[in-house]
């Protein structure tokens, strides 16, 4: 093991800030010569051979969040702050090849025919609830202002419509129990098979880079295709059962401890307010129950992540600032991309 730390890197010629909020094809194999070559001439070593393991966690930093044309861009304050955020997250990416050991990215990954998608539902007009603004809670459902699509029944229960009855009432009543958002209906997004579902072109050749001039393969952790549940966090889904306590979803086990092994655990991705901060919720939970020290080894990026706002909508700002409060509270470290030497 080597016990020195690799020093900043520069910024490889090949990358472009301009083209972050693009949808482009990466040049694999050229990328590949170049990151052998980067490699050689920085004396990058292999990933393996890092004293301190350090893990970059990307939480959906895909295009269907990421870019401004696609189904839930994260636009936050300034309109543009995904891209804004993976811009320095690729810079991050780059300068910090030689520290960074293993990059783990997860994919949120939808069909059509999902609890939160407006095919889902329909009111007592046989209209689908609209994307963004519908908020279904257990009151409504009970109630029968929304119930479920019939016309689902075959593809998703065997024909059961009644069990999918059931299954939406106790689902909207244990968020509601939990403390949880509401079953939020979303636009259709992050379709498996689509261009949505992919990561962003420039992080996408970023991560590329890393894992040929690192020689380290990147861990795609795909979260959100049970049709019956949400997965806001990668970590564990919304509700893991149905109703007589019959098990739907498991948590995620197998990464909570492969992430708890690393040395050093940076977060970053979309958004704040959601996917990230529900993940670092499940996280901070295991970790309170294991050791509450282990906290001292995760460290998020404010500056690669913001949260959900729809001007005149919904603005999920504060729900964010709180949640980051939380997590630095219980030991978290809340850092900047581009103040790496004050905390690396």
């Amino acid at each position: 093991m080597t016990s020195s730390t690799p020093p900043q890197l520069p910024i490889p010629s090949h990358f472009d800030a301009n083209k972050v909020g693009e949808v482009w094809r990466v040049p694999y194999q050229q990328r590949a010569s170049e990151a052998q070559n980067w490699a050689k001439q920085h004396q990058i070593q292999p990933a393996a051979t890092d004293e301190m393991q350090v893990c970059l966690l990307l939480i959906d930093v895909q295009n269907t969040f990421c870019l401004p044309d696609f189904e839930l861009f994260v636009g936050g304050k300034s309109g543009q702050a995904a891209v804004e955020d993976n811009t320095r997250l690729c810079e991050f990416i780059y300068r910090n090849l030689g520290k960074i050991s293993k990059i783990v990215a997860t994919l949120d990954t939808h069909s059509a025919m999902q609890i939160f998608h407006p095919i889902f539902w329909v009111n007592e007009k046989g209209e689908h609830p609209q994307p963004a603004v519908t908020l279904i809670q257990f009151e409504e459902v009970k109630n029968g202002v929304w119930k479920v699509n019939p016309a689902i029944a075959d593809s998703l229960a065997d024909g059961d419509y009644q069990t999918l009855e059931k299954h939406a009432l106790h689902y909207t009543q244990q968020l509601s129990d939990g403390g949880r958002f509401p079953l939020t209906v979303w636009p259709y997004h992050s379709m498996l098979g689509g261009i949505g579902h992919a990561l962003v072109s420039a992080v996408e050749e970023a991560v590329f880079f890393h894992t040929v001039s690192r020689q380290s393969q990147v861990d795609f952790e795909l979260k959100g295709d049970h049709p019956l549940t949400e997965n806001y966090s990668v970590f564990k889904p919304e509700v893991l059962d149905t109703f007589g306590g019959r098990s739907i979803a498991q948590k995620n086990d197998r990464l909570i401890q492969n992430i708890l092994d690393f040395d050093r655990v940076i977060v970053a991705g979309q958004a704040q307010s959601h996917c990230v901060a529900w993940t670092v919720e499940d996280l901070l939970t295991e970790i309170q129950q294991r050791d509450p020290n282990l906290a001292q080894k995760i460290y998020l990026l404010e500056d690669c992540t913001s949260p959900v706002v729809v001007p005149g909508i919904v603005d999920y700002t504060e729900q964010a600032k709180t949640a980051f409060k939380r997590f630095a509270e219980a030991g978290m470290n809340r850092v900047k991309s581009t103040e790496i030497s004050s905390w690396w």
